[in-house]
């Protein structure tokens, strides 16, 4: 299997992850914006290493300009993803919990019914 089609294939269990993930609710919400703008990430590589490859005939990663570029979005998902989370520890610590930014989930878990009310 050829890296074009396992980078394709791997869009799918990301997608998955994203999806358990908002599900959860126990995601800090700038944290979760990161990781929804790593797809932003996927959508400027995809197109910056085609315009790469018929252009300069080159791979991505040996346009400096545009590697550099592309790779911007991959460091800016990364710092949401760490403030976010940054945050969510900083408010657990502090014991203020009114202010950790997440969101409960809106069906009752299996693990529910078996805590007596």
């Amino acid at each position: 299997m050829d890296k074009t089609t396992l980078f394709a294939l791997s869009l799918f269990p990301y997608l998955g992850f994203l999806w358990f993930l908002t599900r959860s609710g126990k995601t800090p919400r700038l944290a979760l914006a990161g990781f929804y703008l790593l797809l932003l990430f996927v959508a400027i590589t995809i197109p910056a290493g085609i315009y790469a490859r018929n252009h300069y005939g080159l791979e991505l990663a040996n346009v400096d300009w545009l590697h550099g570029g592309a790779e911007f979005f991959l460091t800016f998902s990364n710092i949401f993803v760490v403030l976010g989370f940054r945050q969510a520890i900083k408010e657990a610590r502090s014991g203020d919990s009114s202010k950790v930014q997440v969101e409960t989930p809106t069906r009752s878990s299996p693990d529910s019914r078996l805590k007596p009310e």
